[in-house]
């Protein structure tokens, strides 16, 4: 087992690069499964360029201006859940809040989490942030 210290930002909202359409959009059934309603982390390694010393946050500043471009063509995903008057079923309010996003820089190199690097990761819990109250 490798160790290393991992240091997080704080979580910040990724807007829509542009306003995007404030409306309501149901669920259908097979999206709308008790089973599935949890909360969803995504971990993403990324390599810096080649050659070139990175500085903390560029790679980042990278990912978060494609995160806020392509909400503008998803942007139901910068919405909020919320449950319909009068019973259980899930829609979408298309507010336009955003996605949350943690950037996570650690004292190791890639390969020494081993190769290939494939799910379940190790040490994941140390890149990981609050998710915080996502109802």
């Amino acid at each position: 087992m490798v160790t290393f210290t991992a240091c997080r930002s704080e979580p910040e909202l990724v807007r829509p690069a542009r306003p995007t359409p404030q409306e309501t959009k149901a669920l259908s059934d097979l999206d709308d499964q008790l089973s599935l309603r949890f909360y969803e982390s995504i971990v993403g390694f990324f390599r810096g360029p080649p050659g070139e010393s990175v500085r903390p946050g560029k790679v980042a500043k990278g990912i978060k201006a494609a995160v806020a471009g392509a909400l503008v063509y998803y942007y139901p995903m910068a919405g909020r859940l919320q449950k319909i008057p009068g019973g259980n079923k899930l829609e979408v309010d298309c507010t336009g809040e955003g996605v949350m996003f943690v950037e996570a820089a650690a004292d190791v190199r890639l390969e020494d989490l081993g190769q290939p690097l494939v799910p379940p990761y190790p040490c994941v819990e140390e890149f990981l942030a609050d998710a915080g109250d996502t109802t």
